[in-house]
């Protein structure tokens, strides 16, 4: 009987090639998953999209970033006009400020009203007083014609400088009308507040370009004097009505009169100032001496 001997070697020797072709195979797959994700249709990302933010809002997609595109947020800036306004330079500002001033200042000067219309002006703003007498009767918040008539002729002249306005605040002032004792404090607060809130009101009525959002008003009561309490001539100057009107610093690194309150709201502003580089210089000087 005759033995075989099994064969040296054997079979399987391209077994790798098993291996390498389900390796490609995969990748193949992977490829064409990605290309298929790339080239998704406008409609079906719209899909996707709404289906995760239902608020979402259509909008151009910008190279360069913005809030819009597809993901836009459409609360994001809600209620603001930062972004959304023409771009000015400091010199249109000041110069907006400046007509604004000879403006009120013509009206005084034209119509012998220096005593009933003040206006002063700073670096970036414009300041006007009223006599309280001609714009309120005593102890009433309700606004006088006389009063309207003056605020047409500010609202004339503040109508082109609209658009470099910062800031409009209001004050209401009282004065204090027994020189003994102060003033009660709700008849105070509230007599002044109410007569700058009624300014406001008149303003916004009949200055429709203008930023709500940007206008304010605060009643100081008796306690930002200008005057003696002591005479009546001096009462009557401290129960008064001001406006200031402060132009936008497009140079501020806080922002200006809005992104400052959306600041404070979130926590991330600062109100103190950063101590000057050379703050200990002074311990080799005459001040850090002795």
């Amino acid at each position: 009987m005759a033995i075989k001997k099994k064969s040296g070697g054997g079979g399987g020797g391209a077994n790798w090639m098993d291996t390498y072709g389900d390796m490609v195979t995969l990748l193949l797959c992977f490829f064409v998953l990605l290309y298929s994700m790339s080239t998704i249709s406008e409609d079906k990302w719209k899909a996707i999209v709404q289906s995760f933010n239902p608020n979402s809002i259509e909008a151009p997609t910008l190279i360069d970033g913005g809030n819009e595109g597809p993901l836009a947020d459409p609360t994001e800036g809600a209620g603001m006009d930062i972004g959304n306004e023409p771009e000015i330079t400091p010199e249109e500002v000041e110069a907006a400020l400046e007509a604004l001033f000879e403006a009120l200042q013509s009206y005084a000067e034209q119509n012998d009203a220096q005593e009933v219309i003040e206006v002063t002006k700073g670096d970036g703003y414009v300041f006007v007083s009223f006599a309280d007498a001609v714009f309120f009767n005593g102890d009433s918040t309700v606004l006088r014609t006389d009063g309207q008539a003056i605020l047409d002729v500010v609202i004339d002249a503040l109508n082109p400088a609209v658009p470099y306005v910062d800031e409009l605040r209001v004050m209401g002032h009282t004065a204090q009308a027994d020189p003994s004792r102060p003033n009660s404090i709700s008849g105070d607060r509230n007599i002044s507040s109410g007569r700058a809130t009624n300014v406001v009101i008149y303003i916004l009525e009949n200055c429709p370009d203008l930023d709500p959002a940007r206008v304010s008003s605060v009643g100081y009561g008796q306690w930002r004097p200008v005057d003696t309490n002591q005479t009546s001539e001096g009462r009557a100057h401290n129960r008064r009505v001001e406006l200031l009107i402060t132009g936008k610093d497009l140079e501020s690194k806080i922002g200006d009169a809005l992104e400052q309150y959306q600041s404070i709201r979130s926590g991330e502003a600062s109100f103190l100032t950063e101590a000057p580089a050379d703050a200990d210089a002074g311990a080799e000087g005459p001040v850090g001496e002795g």
